[in-house]
């Protein structure tokens, strides 16, 4: 009983109480009709929590690989996807209620809800099984009974919950076990990516980030896949799952960006598997030729990067979204449609870039600045480049979002993969802006930050009755954390504790920060015709929670925090 007490508090960090805070936040304002929702996210916010217990005093964390210093991140891994959906769901129900979005709507979210805490609840399982195999090793005197059961409980109590809801708003049992079918699916393919994301990139991420991300690319792919279902099985489209839940119309803009990315992801297996088959058919004398291998494997790549980008997946695109013209060539009369304000965006953009790293990696070089706080100025840079875009052109936003995650990606593979001549060059590059959070073997700074401001952006596409819910990821990213990181390394004297780097008078300063900017962005967001419904005690406390995350948590924080400020911004 006593490991049992000792363990449980453990686990009781300041990062856990601002999550269960967060989580309580969204739960208190959820109506009637979604309260099954909103149980399932207990009994799945309740499961994580002792999976995370007992999973940070076992020594099972080892055999994940995960990244060395850093805490599981159980907790807000598995919560996060599912709040975001969550608080989604609630926004649309306020439009039901005034008619201004169509049931389907409701219903595909409901649908892209369960499926993303399905993915969090397959992950517990497996990490349930993998903690209760370590201890089991170690004998019966190191395993935590209660915490096991408690997790154990938590799994059970939510699949019942999730059967009951999805049969209830199901009109045949054929739907509702297609719709549990779907659900599982996302599950067993989180399990299956999170492993091998792990293997693959040993140390790079917690378990926590590992499910965010994880979370993420089979909720976005899986909902392309049954997109695709619905344009190739026409008599599907009967079903309640395919016709309703994933028939609802798609911009060509979100098409083009799924396109592209799930072009640039399948592009390794791709060329990893052409790279084989180009040097089994060459004679060995030519294959130990380091420099003409080099040339073979660079021309490889750029042809199948190519051959990926400019034809299949713009097939694929004009397949489920009926496009008039090629992808390409609409992207290209999309931008100039309106030249002046487009092409003077990206020439603003393209300088702005270009002086600003030029000047910070020669600083990054040849100065003794800490490398976080030249890594904050492009955190600056965000602001100043995205807010008048996201003002004034937000659509184009979203497709230069787009086109910024597809070059990252592509620089990324290259320098993973060494592709000559710019392999080592983008390597020498990348390397200079890294921090503690990073790895030789995968870079992900930049992409978190990137994906931080265009998440809440993305997501907010559509009906949105809370105007600052696009500007979560640039008021959090580029103004809180930054104004928090910079005053509290210069004048932070009061820790959170004893052993973290993250002072009061930087959260202090990050949450003024944020609740000054908004206080100039709302009137100027009023000017230009937006209709304000945001409450300002609403927004303290979006603010306050999204700042004491900053502080306590040992997570990518360019991944979480925007995610959760959006959350709480959209209740």
């Amino acid at each position: 009983m006593a490991s049992t007490a000792s363990s449980s508090s453990s686990g009781f960090n300041g990062e856990t109480a601002v999550v269960l805070l967060f989580i309580a936040r969204v739960l208190f304002s959820l109506p009637l009709s979604l309260l099954l929702h909103g149980l399932a996210l207990s009994f799945l916010a309740l499961s994580a929590l002792f999976v995370e217990i007992t999973a940070d005093t076992s020594p099972s964390l080892s055999l994940l690989k995960t990244r060395p210093g850093a805490s599981s991140g159980i907790l807000l891994g598995a919560v996060t996807l599912p709040a975001v959906m969550l608080s989604k769901l609630i926004q649309l129900s306020r439009a039901l209620s005034l008619h201004e979005v169509a049931t389907e709507e409701l219903e595909y979210l409901t649908m892209q809800y369960w499926a993303s805490s399905a993915t969090s609840l397959g992950v517990l399982v497996f990490l349930y099984i993998v903690i209760s195999r370590a201890t089991d090793n170690m004998g019966p005197r190191s395993r935590n009974s209660l915490d096991a059961k408690l997790s154990l409980s938590g799994i059970v109590l939510y699949s019942v919950v999730c059967s009951v809801s999805l049969a209830t708003t199901s009109l045949t049992g054929f739907d509702t076990v297609l719709k549990l079918l779907w659900v599982l699916c996302h599950g067993l393919a989180a399990v299956k990516l999170i492993q091998h994301s792990l293997n693959t990139f040993p140390s790079c991420a917690s378990i926590g980030e590992a499910l965010l991300v994880t979370g993420g690319l089979v909720l976005y792919f899986g909902d392309m896949l049954a997109c695709t279902i619905v344009k190739v099985i026409g008599f599907l489209s009967s079903s309640d799952l395919v016709s309703v839940q994933y028939g609802i119309k798609r911009s060509e803009i979100a098409t083009i960006i799924q396109g592209l990315l799930l072009g640039l992801l399948l592009l390794p297996m791709v060329f990893k598997y052409v790279v084989k088959v180009w040097e089994r058919s060459l004679s060995r004398a030519y294959c130990e030729a380091r420099t003409c291998n080099e040339i073979g494997r660079s021309l490889i790549f750029f042809a199948s990067l190519g051959f990926i980008l400019i034809v299949i997946i713009p097939l694929w695109m004009q397949f489920v979204q009926d496009f008039n013209l090629h992808p390409l060539l609409w992207v290209m009369s999309f931008v100039f449609s309106e030249p002046l304000k487009r092409l003077s965006l990206c020439i603003y953009w393209v300088c702005l870039i270009y002086v600003s790293v030029l000047r910070f990696y020669n600083i990054s070089k040849n100065s003794k600045i800490e490398r976080i706080l030249l890594r904050k100025y492009y955190h600056l840079m965000a602001v100043s480049m995205f807010v008048p875009a996201l003002i004034f052109q937000p659509k184009f936003l979203d497709l230069a979002f787009g086109a910024a995650l597809a070059i990252f990606l592509a620089l990324e593979i290259i320098r993973v993969w060494r592709i000559w001549p710019l392999g080592q060059l983008v390597h020498q590059f990348m390397n200079a802006f890294t921090d503690h959070r990073d790895s030789d073997l995968l870079i992900v700074s930049h992409f978190s930050l990137l994906l931080g401001c265009a998440l809440p952006i993305w997501m907010s596409s559509g009906y949105n009755d809370r105007p600052l819910t696009p500007f979560a990821g640039i008021l959090s990213l580029g103004i809180g954390d930054t104004m928090a990181s910079m005053v509290g390394h210069k004048y932070g004297v009061l820790r959170w504790s004893k052993t973290g780097k993250k002072t009061i008078e930087g959260t202090a300063a990050g949450i003024t920060s944020v609740l000054a900017a908004c206080s100039v962005l709302v009137p100027l967001l009023a000017s230009t015709g937006y209709i304000l419904s945001q409450h300002w005690l609403s927004l303290l406390l979006a603010v306050t929670v999204s700042g004491l995350l900053e502080a306590y948590t040992a997570q990518l924080d360019n991944a979480f925090i925007p995610l959760v400020f959006y959350s709480l911004l959209c209740l």
